[in-house]
């Protein structure tokens, strides 16, 4: 099968993942393990007949297709070597898109030119209560058919490995996990070193986590909060934890498509407070700018339930933005105070990426917004195509922001769940070595080799 050299769709990850089984009917094999809102499968598509299962989530955010790729290149590897599968007495069963009706609103970008201005006019992401990953109400009450699919597999597999495949649009790649795996760290920076991808020495997502090596953060256990705290801190009610009981692994891998050397720059920087009050005050004007683009198109929106799915995302970017740019802000004392830990300078351009990415994601859905609509009669696309391209440009001259080829992207994330899937093992047979509850043989297991 030839390397991907663009992002699949929905069909093409099917497609592929069908021809994968029909050349090796003995090891593969596919199965629909549910179906999303608006009918279409969720494919399994499982590698190996191993007593143990690791599990690889794909797509679970809709603009993040590098997932689906790296799903069948990992499948690819476990196929060519049977020490992944046979060797570790394991099953590899990897979920091609969690959230393939998300991954159709994106189709307008997967396929290139890569460009930024391209990728954020056709950009959707789901609102927070529609994301697959979320339990804001917790599993017993989860309510979207994709989650509940998801929630299934889980409690089917037990897997002693979870794997969650997320991208980074502007950035670099960093690891999140559930549990500590000692040497992880070392493995994602030699990859990252290989293949020229930056890591992410403070990002955004992690900015309160403890720190289990650079780029590799620790989870939090999930606590109960408001709907903003939900949509800006992940340590929420989540897939992620729900198989803690059988005590998974979960390990959240996020490869960057844009790349900026300046996350991995561990160095203090000259006037952070600065810099955090010029982020906080751009984060404000764009926000206005934004509610005020917002006010002219809504009026003017149809009823339809496609732009109530864009409108979601919008609404949800435009309730967290100004408390974020108060949280940045040294000058300014929230009610509930959480102070910054110290920030290097990868804090500070992780910040303002953010920052930027909040704005850009609301005004590329204002631009679907009215291009769906097939008309604008107060005239604000003219604007919105200037910031859109004011901003993308910002992205790329201030922040030096590079695309990153998919293929280096998905050998990226596969080396690195593959670093992960090692570890545990290695883990789960030192566990039961020493007497504690653990599985597997002691076959061999490939070291990581680039």
């Amino acid at each position: 099968m030839p390397p991907l050299l663009r992002y699949p769709t929905v069909d093409e990850l099917g497609a592929r993942a069908a021809a994968l089984v029909a050349r090796h009917p003995r090891d593969a094999r596919l199965r629909r393990a549910g179906t999303s809102r608006e009918g279409r499968p969720l494919w399994l598509l499982s590698v190996g007949h191993g007593s143990h299962h690791a599990l690889v989530v794909a797509g679970p955010h809709a603009n993040e297709p590098v997932g689906g790729a790296t799903a069948l290149r990992l499948a690819e590897r476990a196929l060519a070597d049977p020490r992944l599968h046979q060797g570790a007495d394991a099953t590899w069963n990897l979920l091609l898109c969690v959230d393939p009706d998300g991954l159709r609103r994106n189709e307008g970008w997967l396929h290139g030119p890569y460009t930024l201005g391209r990728y954020f006019r056709n950009f959707f992401r789901p609102g927070f209560l529609e994301q697959p990953e979320w339990l804001p109400d917790g599993a017993d009450h989860a309510a979207l058919p994709e989650t509940r699919a998801l929630l299934d597999l889980q409690d089917e597999l037990r897997p002693f490995l979870q794997c969650s495949l997320h991208g980074v649009d502007v950035g670099g790649g960093f690891v999140e996990l559930t549990h500590p795996l000692p040497g992880l760290p070392r493995r994602v920076a030699h990859t990252a070193a290989r293949l020229g991808i930056p890591r992410e020495l403070g990002p955004y997502d992690t900015l309160y986590w403890p720190r289990l090596g650079p780029a590799v953060y620790r989870i939090p256990p999930p606590r109960r909060g408001d709907l903003v705290a939900a949509i800006t801190e992940a340590a929420v009610q989540s897939t992620w934890f729900h198989p803690y009981r059988h005590g998974t692994v979960t390990a959240v891998v996020e490869a960057p498509m844009w790349g900026v050397a300046a996350v991995e720059d561990g160095t203090a920087p000259a006037d952070g407070p600065g810099v955090l009050r010029a982020v906080s005050r751009t984060l404000r004007h764009d926000h206005l700018l934004l509610e005020r683009l917002l006010a002219r198109i809504r009026p003017h929106l149809p009823a339809t339930g496609e732009a109530e799915r864009l409108l979601a995302p919008v609404d949800d970017y435009l309730l967290v933005a100004p408390g974020l740019a108060d949280a940045w802000d040294p000058d300014v004392v929230t009610a509930d105070p959480q102070p910054l830990p110290p920030l290097s300078t990868a804090h500070l351009a992780t910040l303002r990426i953010a920052g930027r990415r909040l704005a850009l994601r609301t005004a590329g859905l204002l631009h679907r917004l009215v291009t769906g609509a097939g008309r604008d009669p107060t005239g604000v696309l003219p604007e919105l195509d200037r910031i859109i391209d004011l901003w993308c440009a910002d992205y790329r001259e201030g922040c030096r922001a590079s695309w990153i080829p998919v293929a280096r992207q998905v050998e990226y994330q596969s080396r690195v769940v593959r670093a992960a899937f090692e570890l545990a093992v290695r883990h789960a047979h030192t566990r039961s070595r020493s007497g504690e509850p653990g599985w597997g043989s002691e076959a061999a297991v490939p070291m990581h080799r680039e």
